[in-house]
């Protein structure tokens, strides 16, 4: 059985407001780009990490398992913020002014 290899920690993006930017109406639109970016390149590793087990290339199978799983834990994770965003939009659009 081969060696466990050192596992990578998961990086979580920093989604936090800086003070000087609270006001600022382009910092929303900033934050979902880079948060779409990120599950983008978590779901681009998870694939080069398939292709290189199913080549031969990485012999690993928890890494690849693992790679896998962090691109689905953040892609549920986006969807579920996705989710609160459109209905906290529903719920502002059904006050009455």
């Amino acid at each position: 059985m081969p060696p466990v290899s050192n596992i990578a920690p998961i990086q979580i993006p920093d989604l936090t407001v800086p003070a000087a930017a609270e006001s600022s109406g382009d910092n929303f639109s900033s934050i979902l780009k880079n948060t779409i970016s990120t599950l983008q390149s978590t779901q681009s590793d998870a694939d080069a990490a398939i292709q290189k087990f199913l080549t031969g290339e990485n012999d690993d199978l928890h890494t690849t398992v693992l790679a896998t799983q962090r691109a689905e834990m953040a892609f549920d994770l986006g969807l579920q913020v996705r989710n609160k965003v459109v209905s906290a939009y529903q719920e502002v659009m059904k006050m009455q002014l």
